[in-house]
């Protein structure tokens, strides 16, 4: 029963009940007066007077209890509330606040429920949040650690003569270079991991030739696996006029962290990464096949989460952020596409993304369409006159 109504209840009882014995009373005396009060025999004064005590008793006890009635009503959820309020305040999250009544003060626990489930969601994120950031500090800090460590090494090695041959010399510096160049990737990777928590991702969308776009990506990778000696194949199906809107730079950023992650779990005495082209009606789809070592079929659904590690001691072995496919995830939905992995282990890994074709709209020249418009009202008018002619 809703509060309202309960008060009403209670108004109107404690409103009318007196107002009635008032009346018995007055109508009592009256009579008295009328017929002589102490003509009557001690047996009906004695009944009269129990009467009007036992009315005032009934007076008095449904007035209490109405008012405990109501009181209780809005005592009891006040009272879980003033306890769940002491809970949240010390922090204490995991309590469930029952909710058993009907009415305002019921809806307001109910409200006061729900937002300590919202509080709760939120000290649980914040506490994943706060791993996960841990765990990237902690991953970013190995990962820069490793080039720096090689690095050091390799300028003592020039330093005190090492390098003593032009070649040697070389080999050293290209390895310093290499070394720095990943260093500028995790670096640029933590600082687009900040741009993604915040939804500040840049995108410059614009059209873009899938054939020369994707061949001059192709190319530039190409060098790269050259000297790491991993042969690079790629296989382009689709036509030359196939364009597609996204972002070169971010779809450039899609195919370097497809192929690292590639490159670092390759487990082959020779290498081998295939790209792939496809057209597939209104969609063209990239596919990027590796002979790795492979994902279990139970990772599979998980690896572009974040920080989701299918084997956390080789993962941590062989380095990484953990979050170059949850970014590549974000790039490609933020672009309308849909990416997804198969695997078979010791054979290798596929990763497939599409993306929308671009296609012209069709814009009719006006003059012509009007100019048809009039033609075809010309020819109703003149067939209504040819009927009316009939």
């Amino acid at each position: 029963m809703r509060l309202k109504t309960r008060l009403a209840i209670a108004f109107l009882a404690f409103s009318i009940l007196p107002i009635i014995f008032v009346g018995m009373v007055l109508s009592m005396g009256k009579l008295f007066v009328l017929y002589r009060f102490n003509e009557f025999g001690p047996e009906v004064r004695s009944m009269v007077i129990q009467m009007l005590v036992s009315g005032l008793l009934m007076l008095i006890f449904v007035c209490a209890s109405l008012t405990i009635w109501v009181y209780r009503s809005v005592l009891r959820p006040l009272s879980k509330l003033q306890e769940a309020t002491r809970k949240i305040r010390d922090g204490n999250l995991d309590f469930t606040l029952e909710v058993e009544e009907d009415d305002e003060i019921g809806e307001l626990c109910q409200d006061f429920e729900e937002m300590r489930i919202r509080l709760k969601e939120n000290a649980e994120e914040k506490i994943q949040y706060d791993l996960e950031s841990k765990e990237l500090i902690s991953n970013i800090s190995h990962d820069l650690k490793t080039p720096i460590t090689a690095i050091k090494g390799y300028v003592e090695g020039i330093l005190d003569g090492v390098a003593s041959s032009p070649e040697k010399l070389d080999k050293y510096i290209r390895t310093i270079y290499n070394k720095a160049n990943d260093m500028d990737r995790l670096i640029d990777e933590l600082t687009f991991y900040s741009k993604i928590d915040t939804n500040k991702i840049p995108y410059t969308f614009s059209k873009i030739n899938v054939n020369s776009y994707f061949g001059d990506c192709a190319e530039e990778v190409g060098l790269d696996m050259e000297s790491r000696g991993i042969e690079l194949g790629y296989f382009n199906y689709v036509s030359d006029d196939v364009v597609v809107i996204a972002d070169a730079e971010q779809m450039k950023r899609v195919v370097n962290n497809i192929i690292s992650n590639s490159v670092k779990y390759m487990d082959k005495p020779k290498g081998i990464i295939n790209i792939r082209i496809k057209d597939v009606g209104d969609f063209i789809q990239v596919e990027i096949e590796d002979n790795g070592r492979g994902i279990a079929a139970k990772d599979l659904p998980n690896i572009f989460d974040r920080f989701y590690r299918t084997d956390a001691s080789r993962n941590s072995s062989q380095g990484g952020s953990g979050i170059g496919l949850s970014i590549v995830r974000k790039i490609i939905e933020d672009h309308g596409g849909r990416i997804w992995a198969t695997s078979r282990l010791g054979i290798g890994t596929e990763m497939h993304f599409v993306l929308r074709k671009y296609q012209e709209v069709p814009q009719v020249d006006m003059a012509v369409a009007d100019q048809d418009r009039r033609g075809n009202s010309g020819k109703k008018d003149s067939g209504k006159k040819e009927k009316s002619s009939k």
